[in-house]
């Protein structure tokens, strides 16, 4: 897949699907871009692909008026020597002066792709991915740069990250190191990316490219609920069937940095990789610096493309096989059925109730230690509240085994609060400047997990109570960002490290706790959505989209994470109304079908439910039960957006298109409403499909291109038509399509 012409110094990566092209520019000896796109030949020269006039610059060689680095595409360019757009390296030397110029050294192509120590990653065999590492040498020190490039068999899939190594005899100071920079050589694209805040995470938003400077980026300390480390170039013409895209999601969990810059002359430079912002590491005398890893996708089939390549190529080669294309348990969490406020006996009602249910999982959320009756206290003291637990955790995780339920437990190990025993005798390991104000969220503080000693102390904590407990599942909480990043355990010039030391803090702990525990199914969350990230997904393969369960809501979030996250990683529960973040009320139905293309359990209190919605639930989970598999393992298409009509619509096709599930929503009623139907994709063709078990036979082609008639035939029934119960506000249907071949 990796073709190098040792003459002309080029590489062209290519799978059939896209190629990657760029050479090793004659005379500056610098990496220059090339192509980058839907799969082309390979030629014996790329010279026709080159483009360089003379136009009004500076040049970086007296008397040579075609090398402004200026006017030439880049795979990892620096500021200055003629170039003035925003570089991806950029490096502090001991005279103070930030200018380098990297050479291109050699070459390296490996079956395979490495393992990067202490940083979660994207994963292949020997034989389904190659890895290209372009080795560069700095001019004016010792430093080396490796540009690392993995693409993927069958897959329309690039990886991307660097590395920095300093063999020499001087610590330097990287100020900016991305993982990845393209320059593509026109400007014709929208850029879309997904937004939000607390309990409205991952809307999507598309807009046309601006020429200067746009960005997506965090400076929180975690990936957060404002942006999520992802966005795509469509091209304007590309719909979500249709066209060119170009994806770039980043495999990190901390502050990061995803730019678009127009410049004069069209070219569009691309890049990203952890945030500049109040970032420098201090590269020490035989030191290395690895960044994180973007993944990169091309589409020729639109958005929907794009996106089904991201889910098919996250299970394949970043979640766990473990859990990646398994069935998970259906579980039921008690935060937003008695919140702190709980006892064993009331646990035990809502587990009883659980299990005539059919559920699968309890979980036991926030209030469970120390002496946290509110969210004042107890965080860093990770004992059991014998209080509310007389018999202890392994007292109630028995009785509740013995039920025939799994165990899960609510963590919060970043965090701490202060009066407990760790605040008290560690006061150094909060984060932030001692002689300063530290802000609280959540009446919580950040514990300096930059430290390796913090580290230790809240793993053997956790391990304490998962030793011998048989907890199956953990959900891993995070409940404020960092405001005052400065740790007591770095010298002065290392500040700058403290938000990626931080985060490798937080790899560790999982990695500490999955090596022992490698069956433990753990569920990130970050006040819901704050810290949903690919990077995540590596160790735990599930996220709690929002804290925000409302049905309506929850159409935008589950539609946005779609772009780029598989439904089996997406939380989605069915809670109580009215629902506790709007006060809307929703029909337990459509609730049901909202949570059922997601990782499905419920948020409530199944002793305060009727008889006839405890029946509606016991369906609920035998439907998901028997469709999770083609949920978590089908191709998922967008079909109506949330962010653009009244309706939503969306479906799963099995991987043989022999079956579909269709959700459609309506959230407001309209009165005289015109007919609509809903056109379908991913079928076949040429096969007949029955609709929820109808006798009707409908053709694929007759349902992608007629589509699901919406409205009703009611010829000679016009008394029935007015007598009907109407669906009001909130409506839901799931359709289930089958084919007669199956």
């Amino acid at each position: 897949m990796i073709h190098v012409n040792e003459n002309e110094k080029s590489f062209h990566l290519t799978n059939g699907k896209l190629s990657y092209l760029f050479r090793v520019m004659e005379e500056t000896n610098i990496l220059e871009h090339l192509y980058y796109g839907k799969a082309i030949q390979t030629m014996s020269s790329y010279d026709y692909l080159i483009e360089r006039e003379v136009r009004p610059s500076n040049n970086l060689y007296e008397g040579n008026h075609t090398t402004s680095l200026e006017h030439v595409r880049q795979e990892s360019p620096v500021y200055g020597t003629t170039d003035f757009r925003y570089p991806a390296v950029e490096i502090q030397y001991d005279d103070g002066d930030y200018l380098s110029h990297f050479d291109y050294v050699g070459y390296e192509v490996q079956k395979g792709k490495q393992k990067i120590k202490g940083l979660p990653m994207t994963f292949s065999d020997e034989e389904s991915a190659e890895t290209l590492i372009i080795q560069m040498k700095d001019q004016y020190s010792e430093l080396e740069l490796y540009l690392l490039y993995t693409i993927f068999e069958n897959q329309s899939v690039l990886v991307r990250s660097s590395k920095m190594i300093n063999n020499g005899t001087n610590t330097l100071s990287i100020e900016r190191l991305m993982s990845m920079s393209i320059d593509f050589p026109e400007n014709e694209f929208d850029f879309i990316h997904l937004y939000g805040a607390w309990a409205r995470e991952t809307h999507v938003e598309r807009k046309p490219l601006i020429r200067g400077v746009q960005q997506i980026s965090s400076t929180r300390g975690a990936s957060s609920h404002v942006h999520n480390p992802f966005m795509a170039l469509p091209r304007p013409s590309s719909t979500e069937q249709q066209g060119e895209v170009f994806g770039f999601h980043f495999v990190y969990s901390g502050n990061f940095l995803g730019q678009v810059e127009v410049d004069s002359y069209d070219v569009t430079r691309v890049m990203m990789g952890i945030n500049p912002y109040q970032f420098s590491w201090k590269l020490n005398p035989q030191e290395e610096f690895q960044t994180p890893e973007v993944v990169m996708v091309y589409s020729d089939q639109g958005i929907n493309g794009m996106s089904q390549t991201y889910h098919s190529f996250y299970l394949d080669h970043l979640v766990h096989p473990r859990w990646a294309r398994n069935s998970r348990p259906i579980l039921i969490n008690n935060w937003e059925a008695t919140y702190f406020n709980f006892t064993e006996d009331k646990i035990m009602e809502i587990v009883e109730e659980a299990k005539q249910l059919g559920i699968d999982l309890f979980v036991l959320d926030d209030g469970w230690f120390g002496k946290r009756n509110d969210d004042s206290s107890s965080l860093g003291d990770w004992t059991v509240d014998e209080a509310k637990l007389p018999n202890g955790m392994k007292g109630l995780i028995q009785k509740i085994h013995e039920k025939g339920l799994k165990f899960g437990l609510w963590f919060e190990p970043e965090m701490i609060s202060k009066g407990t025993s760790l605040f008290n005798e560690h006061p150094e390991w909060l984060t932030g400047h001692p002689n300063k104000n530290i802000s609280h969220g959540r009446n919580q503080f950040v514990l300096d997990f930059s430290r390796k000693e913090v580290v230790e102390a809240i793993f053997q904590q956790m391990d304490a109570i998962l030793e011998g407990n048989k907890i199956d599942y953990v959900k891993w909480d995070m409940n404020r960002y960092i405001s005052e990043a400065y740790s007591n355990n770095l010298s002065s010039n290392q500040q700058g490290e403290v938000f990626h030391r931080y985060i490798l803090g937080v790899y560790e702990l999982y990695e500490k706790l999955l090596e022992k525990y490698p069956d433990l199914l753990i569920e990130s969350c970050a006040g819901g959505g704050g810290r949903f990230d690919p990077a995540l997904l590596y160790y735990a393969p599930q996220t709690w989209a929002s804290d925000d369960t409302d049905a309506v809501e929850r159409l935008k979030i589950q539609y946005g994470a779609s772009m780029v996250y598989p439904l089996s990683s997406i939380g989605a529960h069915v809670s109580a109304v009215p629902n506790h973040q709007v006060g809307r009320k929703t029909s337990l139905k459509m609730r049901g079908d909202v949570a059922l293309f997601g990782t499905f359990g419920y948020e409530l209190d199944p002793t305060e439910l009727t008889n006839d919605e405890k029946t509606e639930i016991k369906q609920q989970i035998l439907f998901v039960k028997e469709y999770q598999e083609l949920i978590f393992n089908g191709d998922f298409y967008r079909l109506f957006s949330p962010f653009e009509e009244n309706e939503t619509a969306w479906m799963v096709v099995s991987k043989d298109k022999k079956e579909a599930l269709v959700g459609h929503y309506r959230v407001l009623a309209g009165p005289n409403p015109p007919y609509k139907r809903l056109k379908l994709q991913g079928l076949l063709e040429n096969s007949a499909y029955t609709v929820n078990d109808e006798k009707q036979i409908r053709y694929g082609s007759d349902l992608m291109n007629v589509g699901l008639i919406l409205g009703g035939n009611f010829i000679g029934r016009a008394n029935d038509y007015w007598a009907q119960e109407k669906e009001g506000d909130f409506s839901s249907r799931i359709y289930y399509l089958k084919s007669k071949e199956n």
